[in-house]
């Protein structure tokens, strides 16, 4: 008798495993796969969203785990046939804490190619790091790069072929320094403002270079209201002599019930060296569960 069940217990599993694999094909032909993965690219950007407001540096100096840790993804994919193509994808993030500094460090790498051209070859690259004086008072240094290997190849392939090398932007890279300072720091409502100096760097692809010194100023304000809602608004100033740049994100969290949440934020992004200087975004994200 248990022999029995033992056989019927594994010839459902094989069943199982094969009409899973028969509906993975049916899914990718058909495309209902497609469509399951952007509903799970949808959920993860607005879930995202969502939780971009809540910054633990908004509630005093975050405690980290001392020493290093961090997380690595690879993603590959590759094809033959009537298309050739390869695609990889490599993202980590590093942070390091010893005591009062806390540094951060995030690189992407992206790298795609077709029929044995490259198509795509860029590295990003942005680092942080603050020093926690006191519960008031703090330092911070904020970099970073972006490489684009395909800039200086004039048989590039893809979008960047239509683009001039002295139009395309090879290396481009920004560092600041300055000092921060919560001004509230309290369960409810938090306030902190960091301003400082920097230095962008451009390289194009005719070898041609600019550098750039500017003035940077933040502001992030959070307040509860109730245990359900609270808003922000995030702060971004960057003045150079070529242009004022501003940027507010202003947005509302509510916690309806358990099962659905909603943001609603609004967006200013100013920068007079443009035609039209002022742009607007709004923007509402909503996550129900049933």
């Amino acid at each position: 008798m248990k022999e029995n069940f033992r056989i019927a217990g594994l010839t459902a599993f094989a069943l199982l495993i094969g009409t899973t694999a028969v509906h993975a094909q049916v899914g990718t032909l058909t495309g209902t796969r497609q469509i399951e993965d952007r509903i799970e690219d949808i959920e993860d950007d607005v879930q995202d969203d969502l939780e971009e407001a809540q910054d633990p540096s908004r509630f005093g100096n975050p405690e980290f785990r001392p020493g290093f840790s961090g997380s690595a993804s690879l993603g590959y994919s590759g094809s033959d046939g009537n298309t050739e193509e390869q695609n990889l994808t490599i993202g980590a993030r590093l942070r390091h804490a010893q005591g009062p500094y806390v540094q951060n460090l995030g690189v992407v790498l992206d790298y795609a190619e077709s029929d044995g051209d490259s198509d795509q070859e860029d590295i990003f690259m942005v680092y942080e790091g603050n020093y926690y004086f006191n519960e008031q008072f703090y330092g911070f240094v904020l970099g970073r790069a972006e490489f684009n290997g395909l800039a200086d190849d004039e048989d590039a392939t893809g979008e960047i072929a239509d683009v001039p090398l002295g139009e395309r932007v090879k290396t481009d890279g920004f560092i600041g320094v300055g000092p921060g300072y919560r001004v509230i720091n309290r369960a409810d409502m938090t306030w902190r403002v960091q301003a400082g100096v920097g230095l962008s760097y451009l390289e194009f692809g005719d070898g041609r270079d600019e550098s750039e010194v500017g003035y940077i100023a933040s502001s992030r304000f959070f307040y509860r209201i109730n245990e359900n809602v609270f808003l922000t608004n995030d702060t971004d100033v960057l003045s150079s002599d070529e242009a004022l740049r501003v940027n507010n994100d202003f947005g509302v969290n509510i916690k309806m019930t358990d099962a659905f949440s909603t943001r609603v934020s609004y967006l200013t992004d100013y920068n007079e060296s443009r035609a039209i200087r002022t742009d607007n975004k709004l923007g509402v994200s909503l996550v129900y569960g049933f």
